[in-house]
């Protein structure tokens, strides 16, 4: 049994003056760390389309105000803006949050869906781990390499129509909870990202046409009562690489924990 710790409510305080301090440490870092980010945008006209993916913008939740969902439309509008099209090169690490910066009301950001310590609230730039999800799913079908990733500590609602696995996504907040991406192989990436009436959409494109075609499994999925009364769910994720011959390799890629805001539906025994 994996063992999660009863959550911690901290005050509104706390929470507030340790983000900012979290947030100082990681401009600190952007400033005189040696990582080499990715800053270019390029469309890769001559390259080949890897993998596509696209989800719902206007998702109807339990007990979530619709506002919130259409204000999240523009929040990704605004971000898209600033990611559309970049270039990972050979060796470059791209940041979420070093390309989209602070989202602010100044820049237009309204407010939005965002979880507190597992209870859905409002926020400024709400919504945008939309992305996030989107950006994570795309790089699993791929050889780049998840560099810094954060889970959902919360699987807030039920499975509606799922189509991909529990957690395959990626939980962001300015700028300390991040998505990084990687490139460690020898070709040029594009990142290709778009709206459209209902979807938000994205491509990841390659200078190379790689043979190998990329899927992701998940295993060991489960529902743990804790010893505090509260249920959790769990899972991993493997990338599965199959070569142009038939030869398969395969990556754990990553392992999630997360403390369920609903009653579970259980089985009933045989």
């Amino acid at each position: 049994m994996f063992e999660i710790p009863k959550p911690i409510h901290r005050s509104r305080v706390r929470q507030l003056l340790g983000r900012e301090y979290h947030i100082a440490r990681r401009k600190a870092d952007w400033l005189f760390g040696s990582m080499q980010w990715a800053t270019t945008r390029d469309s890769l006209a001559a390259s080949h389309r890897k993998f596509s993916h696209q989800s719902l913008i206007l998702r109807p939740l339990r007990d979530v105000d619709m506002v919130l969902q259409h204000n999240k439309r523009r929040n990704l509008e605004l971000a898209l803006a600033q990611l559309d099209r970049i270039l990972i090169r050979p060796g470059e690490t791209m940041s979420v949050w070093k390309l989209v910066g602070r989202p602010t009301r100044r820049k237009g950001y309204l407010e939005g869906l965002v979880l507190n310590q597992g209870r859905v609230s409002r926020g400024t730039g709400g919504g945008l781990c939309q992305l996030g999800n989107l950006l994570f799913w795309m790089a699993a079908h791929s050889p780049l390499t998840i560099s810094e990733r954060w889970r959902h500590g919360f699987d807030v609602f039920p499975d509606v129509n799922r189509t991909i696995p529990f957690g395959a996504g990626a939980t962001l907040a300015y700028n300390h909870v991040d998505l990084q991406i990687t490139n460690n192989t020898p070709y040029s990436f594009a990142i290709h990202l778009w709206l459209d009436h209902i979807h938000l959409r994205g491509e990841l494109c390659c200078e190379e046409d790689y043979d190998c075609i990329y899927s992701v499994e998940e295993r060991h999925h489960r529902i743990q009562q804790q010893i505090w009364g509260g249920y959790s769910r769990h899972n991993q994720l493997y990338r599965i690489c199959t070569a142009s011959d038939g030869d398969e390799t395969e990556q754990l890629l990553v392992e999630n924990h997360a403390i369920m805001m609903y009653e579970p539906l259980l089985k009933a025994a045989p």
